[in-house]
């Protein structure tokens, strides 16, 4: 059962983004303005469109428990690790550990679900779980360590749902999911689009950092991304592509889940780190060069490890 075909259109995308940094069709400063468009209007649009059509019972769900179990167990050891070992500050220490845990639900994770497991339905969930959980917490600790600006750092931290429209985005997903009204089809149309580009113009930006060598810092106070050690690379992408479904299928067997919840678990957790990982520490200029090749180096192996893991239990 190969989930290779899968994988197409991520370096398609990712190559044409390469090609063009390469021969300079869009400008010396294209990267920084497709960051900007990606982080401030796209991502919003996708984390909207999915929740308020994934009703919060979803969360509900011992699969998801073991997925999300795993996640925390990773991240967290990602994040000690790279301050034990590598003596990373707090924003640094963040983007390791959502590097080595937030998997790529969107684009990828579909399309694999789709074709190993024939449905959706706990793909969905896992997007639910990062839209709603973990993005909001990624960015309220990278806002922590990023200067205020002379104002005090707990009124930029109460404003950040104003503030971040990430984050507002994800509030008012699961506001009006929940509320039960639906905005009217003329309304959505262009948000679900703009969903769609902001997956394509993320890989765009991946493919255009390959070339330049470089990522936007144009974020106030930004931090410049720094130069990581290849061992800490290996540290993490190890994290992501081996410990999390390792991790993901131990905690599935002690809850004793189903074969199926338990291969959807392991496959989801198998996942490699998200081109949304990338554009978020783009935007805050905090290791923005490290979590590409986390991402590049990282879909590379998974396309190895997720058709063992499909091949595993389809057998």
């Amino acid at each position: 059962m190969s989930v290779l075909p899968a994988f197409a259109p991520i370096w398609a995308l990712t190559a044409l983004g390469y090609l063009l940094s390469r021969f300079s069709v869009l400008g010396p400063k294209a990267d920084e303005v497709l960051t900007r468009l990606a982080f401030l209007v796209a991502m919003p649009a996708v984390l909207f469109s999915t929740l308020i059509d994934t009703p919060l019972s979803a969360l509900v769900n011992p699969g998801l428990i073991a997925f999300g179990a795993g996640t925390a167990l990773v991240g967290v050891t990602g994040a000690l690790l790279s301050w034990l070992l590598f003596r990373r500050r707090l924003g640094e220490r963040v983007v390791t550990g959502m590097a080595a845990c937030y998997v790529n639900a969107a684009n990828l994770g579909i399309p694999v679900a789709l074709q190993v497991l024939g449905s959706s339905s706990f793909i969905v969930t896992v997007l639910l779980f990062q839209s709603l959980f973990m993005m909001p917490s990624m960015l309220t600790l990278l806002e922590s360590d990023v200067p205020s600006g002379g104002g005090p750092k707990w009124r930029a931290l109460l404003l950040l749902p104003v503030r971040n429209p990430v984050i507002a985005a994800s509030l008012l997903g699961v506001v009006v999911g929940t509320s039960g009204w639906r905005p009217p089809e003329f309304v959505l149309r262009p948000v679900h689009t703009l969903g769609g580009a902001g997956i394509a113009t993320a890989l765009l930006v991946l493919g255009m950092s390959l070339h330049t060598g470089r990522v936007p810092a144009d974020a106030p106070g930004a931090m410049g991304a720094g130069h990581r050690r290849r061992g800490e690379l290996v540290l993490v992408v190890g994290l992501k592509v081996l410990v999390q479904p390792a991790a993901a299928l131990l905690i599935g067997l002690a809850l004793d889940l189903p074969r199926p919840l338990l291969l959807a678990a392991v496959l989801c957790s198998a996942l490699p780190t998200a081109q949304n990982i990338f554009i978020a520490s783009s935007r805050y200029a905090i290791d923005a060069r490290f979590v590409r090749d986390c991402v590049l180096i990282s879909t590379v192996l998974s396309m190895g490890t997720l058709s063992v893991i499909a091949l595993l239990f389809g057998g």
